[in-house]
């Protein structure tokens, strides 16, 4: 019996495959550019969008801007909106309860990972915080918030983790641009960050854990209330 091998498996190219073309830092941008203004609350939830008005906004092209959408569709930022196109995703308490479900578990693993293996989480994360709180600047204090946690992802040793929490984060930073700015014990979230630094910086991994977990249930289900509460004074 004669077995043919497909060129794919002699080393040799496979013509028929459809080249990937490579998108353009333009479109980087852009994509950025969106998901920085529906994560600040500039673009609420249920504006709908259209690929001509942000070509003209943004005063770029609309292919740019059709590649964007498609990665923030791709990522639930931005949905259909039947005959009217497409629409920023609505943002429900439920979701964002699931959200942190999954989230809280992974901040755990990562504070107690990163315990383990010795390392330090500089003060300048809670400073940098505490400084955004002060201000009162709503994409401030979710970079702050960002980068804290970030930094324990990335110093947990896992790489599984950040990859992970980079798809939740997306719909956290929208949670949190809608309603962080009723929050009047911002602090309080920045005493929290602190107390899993200390614990991660002392190599208590338990409690590193312990914490971390808590305070993401915690920030969960206080972000789920406010938005309730946002939706019934509407």
């Amino acid at each position: 019996m004669v077995f043919c091998i497909p060129n794919a498996y002699m080393g040799e190219p496979v013509g028929l495959l459809k080249q990937i073309e490579a998108l353009p830092d333009l479109t980087d941008q852009v994509y950025e550019r969106l998901l920085e203004a529906i994560c600040s609350g500039q673009l609420t939830p249920e504006t709908r969008v259209t690929q001509q008005g942000l070509a003209e906004s943004l005063n770029v092209s609309r292919q740019p801007v059709l590649q964007a959408l498609r990665i923030l569709k791709k990522d639930g930022v931005v949905v259909d909106s039947g005959r009217r196109g497409l629409m920023i995703a609505p943002i429900t308490p439920n979701v964002i309860r699931q959200t942190y479900q999954v989230r809280s578990v992974l901040d755990g693993l990562a504070a107690r990972e990163a315990a383990k293996r010795g390392v330090t989480i500089k003060a300048e994360f809670i400073s940098d915080g505490r400084r955004a709180a002060a201000e009162g600047k709503i994409s401030g204090l979710i970079n702050a918030d960002l980068r804290f946690h970030q930094a324990i992802y990335s110093l947990s040793g896992n790489s599984m983790i950040q990859d992970s929490c980079k798809f939740h984060w997306q719909h956290i930073r929208r949670a949190m641009g809608a309603v962080v700015a009723q929050f009047s014990e911002l602090n309080t979230i920045w005493d929290e960050h602190e107390g899993i630094r200390v614990a991660i910086n002392s190599g208590d991994s338990l409690l590193a854990e312990k914490l971390a977990r808590g305070h993401g249930e915690c920030a969960g289900e206080n972000l789920a209330i406010a938005m309730t509460q946002s939706i019934l004074n509407r």
